[in-house]
């Protein structure tokens, strides 16, 4: 499978492979020129436009029937200007790329998410975060952006350069224009040192306060069916690097957290009532560890086994209590439960609809092996989340629409009219966002 999900005979499928859809047509336009070029030639016939990026979004976001835009050739870094220390990047370049290049400059992102295969333009779009502190998502780092608007005229915004798109753009949906540049803030390379340990789910819950205060970048994942947790801290250290070793990182990053956990989860879909046991080892098999690298090598990992995912940002504050609603639902309900369930957190950010838009947050992410039914989980699991004014992540799987957002984003009348004046056609408009946004 290449890198950009895609099906065969003109279908394209994304990662997750729950949502496929049939565009009209495709292009892979080599400059921005090229794609607004496209971008009018599909307003001429008729057609509706979507981006896509590799597919790693759960919803369908990326979905049209129209001209479908793959963005693999707008790859790379345009400029770096270590005055400013920011760093402007091709809409299609893939976040791994990005890392690797920084890190060979001596540069770093701030803050990441802990999967890199999606494009810079995808990941932020959606508003892709990790977990932090004082830091935000990776959207939050963006100080200016170069986008092709509906019409196919291109717009740079910035804080003093069309700031109002700007407010909106950096987390845009694909709703105001297609991304063709970005340009990050970014800083000298540093390390962090990771202590990874396992806990009690109540201990966690008792000291949670503590363990976000004390930490720079702390999260943890929860194992349905079992009172374990295993808990992750990363902060920043003035050294040296301590890697983790080949064999071992070989062995608990790719044989336990991919191999043994892919088949556990072949087994556990075959045979549901073994899951709970199934929990019970996994949650015991990552012993503790510390170890000490540049920020990429200890933010993200690989993630080979398929999945599906919700995920919903709540008040920070009501964290503990959601989760405690979120373990009694399970724990009565009869359901099955294989993956673990990630806890992260992020400041408050100033993005219209940023999934932390003007509220401290913290995020709950529910998963189900790829080919599992995962609809139960996920919408008794919604009624949860909701009860909290809960934000969905646009990039998973959620129900909500835009009646419900116009409740819990302060700032969603901004976006649509925005929106109005942008694309008063909807050119850029698919069913997802027919329902996020409203017609």
């Amino acid at each position: 499978m290449s890198s950009t999900a895609s099906g065969k005979n003109g279908t394209w499928r994304n990662w997750g492979g729950n949502v496929s859809a049939r565009p009209a047509r495709e292009v892979t336009p080599a400059s921005v020129d090229e794609l607004a070029a496209a971008v009018r030639q599909a307003a001429e016939d008729g057609l509706r436009i979507k981006a896509v990026g590799t597919g790693h979004s759960f919803t369908s976001i990326a979905a049209t029937d129209g001209l479908l835009i793959r963005p693999q050739l707008l790859t790379g870094i345009r400029k770096i200007d270590r005055d400013a220390m920011t760093v402007t990047v091709e809409a299609g370049t893939p976040l791994k790329r990005l890392n690797v290049a920084l890190a060979r400059e001596g540069l770093s992102l701030t803050n990441m998410g802990d999967i890199m295969e999606q494009t810079v333009s995808g990941a932020t779009s959606t508003g892709t975060h990790g977990t932090g502190r004082d830091s935000a998502s990776i959207a939050a780092q963006i100080r200016a952006l170069e986008l092709v608007t509906a019409d196919g005229s291109v717009l740079t915004c910035s804080e003093k350069e069309n700031p109002d798109v700007f407010a909106a753009a950096r987390i845009g949906l694909g709703a105001l224009g297609v991304v063709t540049a970005i340009t990050f803030a970014v800083e000298p390379l540093f390390l962090l040192t990771a202590r990874e340990e396992p806990m009690p789910f109540e201990q966690v819950l008792a000291d949670f306060d503590e363990l976000w205060a004390e930490n720079e970048h702390f999260e943890f994942y929860w194992f349905p069916h079992t009172g374990s947790t295993n808990t992750k801290r990363n902060n920043r250290s003035a050294g040296p690097a301590q890697p983790v070793g080949q064999l071992k990182g070989w062995f608990e990053d790719e044989f336990l957290s991919n191999g043994v956990f892919q088949v556990a989860n072949w087994v556990g879909r075959a045979v549901p009532a073994t899951i709970p046991s199934i929990a019970r080892i996994s949650s015991r098999a990552l012993s503790a560890r510390t170890y000490t690298d540049i920020p990429y090598k200890v933010f993200t990992s690989p993630r080979r086994v398929r999945f599906v995912e919700m995920e919903f940002a709540v008040p920070r504050e009501a964290v503990v209590e959601t989760l405690r609603e979120l373990k009694a639902m399970v724990d009565r309900s009869g359901l099955r439960v294989s993956f673990p369930v990630e806890v992260r957190t992020a400041p408050a950010d100033d993005i219209t609809l940023s999934t932390a838009s003007g509220r401290d947050s913290a995020y709950i992410a529910v998963h189900m092996f790829r080919g599992t039914p995962y609809q139960r989980y996920f919408t008794a699991a919604e009624r949860i989340f909701t009860a909290h004014e809960g934000r969905p992540h646009w990039g998973k799987v959620h129900t909500r629409d835009a009646e419900y957002f116009a409740q819990v984003y302060p700032r969603f009348g901004e976006f649509t009219a925005l929106r109005d004046r942008l694309d008063p056609e909807r050119r850029l408009q698919n069913d997802y966002l027919r329902r996020v946004l409203g017609a």
